[in-house]
């Protein structure tokens, strides 16, 4: 793992190390007041046996948008960029080829000051480690539409990738589960009436042919595979549209036949297929998944640009 400390108001040497336990202090202010952020992205092995990160310039982007909403220290992006390469390079031989697999990379910024009071922490750990995955989701997902809990709330945090933001997210995910859902469909916190995001993931849904996403905002994380997703369909043809979508619209769309496609788009799962959707106590299921038009076509052309398999037209892959 890369780790790499901020103290007396600068970032000091980094260092690559065996992966193993942090030694700190039990005041460390990240375990009373939260200031926690981290990032999620993924090196693939490529159709000529190299490995490619991909697109992690705009995760080093979003972390320092995170950092500097949490009063922490923003990362030089070279620097980020240096250390991912060279950890990446020195776990190389951990990067899986099958279907579905990746290296999973996972860097994070705790505060260690040790002090018992409510301010910015002076000095923070910043760390990546990696570890092999496959894929999240395997069948579609069950989900339901969440009006009582909010995942974030205008002037929040809700655009960072702030540890705290999953934390709340858990209860209500629990009580979803124990329901037989797989996940929940966010809805905004002034009047629960429009679709934000899906799960730990983006939503997207095909509306009358058109791929729809709720466009990003305060409360809305801006996700690097959604961005993706978007630039890719509108390459392919795909009619693609960024706007506010109502919890009606989406069930009257479910009803009606308007809605013939909804899932989840995010670094973990790539694209996580919907089976149903729940309104309160009304179910409204999806057409099978083989019947999908567009999500399977932008999943298949995703991955072979991600895996070498098609020409990187937009850049995206950063070979090691």
């Amino acid at each position: 793992m890369f780790t790499m400390d901020f103290e007396d108001g600068k970032w000091q040497q980094g260092r690559i190390e065996p992966y193993g336990p942090m030694t700190v202090s039990p005041a460390s202010m990240v375990f009373h007041y939260g200031q926690a952020i981290f990032e999620g992205m993924k090196a693939y092995r490529q159709a000529d046996g190299s490995v490619s990160l991909f697109r992690p310039g705009r995760n080093i982007e979003r972390f320092n948008k995170s950092a500097h909403r949490m009063c922490m220290p923003e990362m030089d992006p070279q620097v980020f960029m240096d250390a991912l390469v060279q950890l990446v390079s020195m776990d190389e031989a951990w990067v899986p080829d099958g279907e579905g697999a990746s290296l999973y990379i996972r860097p994070f910024m705790i505060a260690t000051d040790s002090f018992v009071g409510v301010r910015p922490s002076e000095r923070y750990t910043f760390s990546i480690f990696t570890c092999p995955v496959n894929a999240y989701y395997k069948d579609p997902v069950k989900v339901k539409v969440e009006t009582k809990y909010t995942r974030a709330a205008p002037g929040g945090t809700g655009f960072a990738k702030a540890a705290g933001n999953y934390a709340a997210s858990l209860y209500p995910s629990k009580l979803a589960q124990e329901k037989g859902f797989h996940q929940l469909l966010w809805t905004d916190a002034v009047e629960h009436a429009y679709i934000e995001e899906s799960g730990t993931m983006n939503a997207m849904f095909v509306i009358d042919g058109v791929l729809t996403s709720p466009h990003t905002s305060e409360t809305i994380l801006s996700g690097v595979t959604r961005d993706s997703v978007l630039k890719l369909a509108a390459d392919l043809g795909i009619p693609v549209a960024e706007r506010r979508i109502a919890v009606a619209e989406l069930r009257e769309g479910l009803k009606s036949g308007k809605v013939t496609e909804a899932f989840g788009v995010g670094t973990a799962a790539t694209i996580a297929p919907m089976a149903l959707i729940a309104f309160e106590d009304e179910e409204l299921p999806l057409p099978a998944y083989a019947e999908w038009k567009v999500a399977p076509r932008i999943s298949t052309e995703l991955d072979a640009l991600r895996r070498g398999r098609i020409e990187d037209r937009f850049g995206w892959n950063i070979p090691l």
